[in-house]
């Protein structure tokens, strides 16, 4: 909803009701004077995420889109080097720490070797870094 999708669409996409996403997401959200749900430009809402660490992936849960986003600015650096074979961004984002939802920081794979060995093995698919559920 952040980039300007309405709350129905949003939901629909996910195939979720949007009662739901205003139950579970109601802080993350604002009501604008029209009446209908916007984002609010970020949120402290908990979110389990799958990252890659030594042997394969790790569940991390995190609180707010600030991590969220920091996790997935890793993500892409990871992706770019698999794909380019270029350390530039890895070499960036070393030094960012990141803290899960009970203040422990969050491993950032950056050994290239481990990365290439789990890319080659199809380990690390990056569709999406959100842990799936159900």
């Amino acid at each position: 909803m952040r980039d300007g999708v309405s709350l129905k669409s949003a939901a629909a996409e996910y195939g979720v009701d949007p009662r739901t996403v205003v139950k579970l997401g109601g802080s993350a959200l604002r009501k604008t004077e029209g009446g209908r749900y916007a984002a609010k430009p970020g949120d402290n809402l908990f979110r389990p995420l799958v990252v890659p660490g030594h042997g394969g992936k790790i569940e991390v849960g995190v609180r707010g889109s600030r991590a969220a986003s920091e996790l997935s600015k890793r993500a892409i650096a990871q992706r770019g080097f698999l794909k380019t074979g270029d350390d530039t961004n890895l070499r960036k984002l070393r030094k960012t720490k990141i803290l899960d939802a009970e203040g422990r920081e969050v491993p950032f794979l950056t050994d290239e070797e481990e990365l290439a060995r789990q890319g080659d093995l199809g380990a690390l698919s990056f569709e999406s870094i959100y842990a799936r559920r159900g």
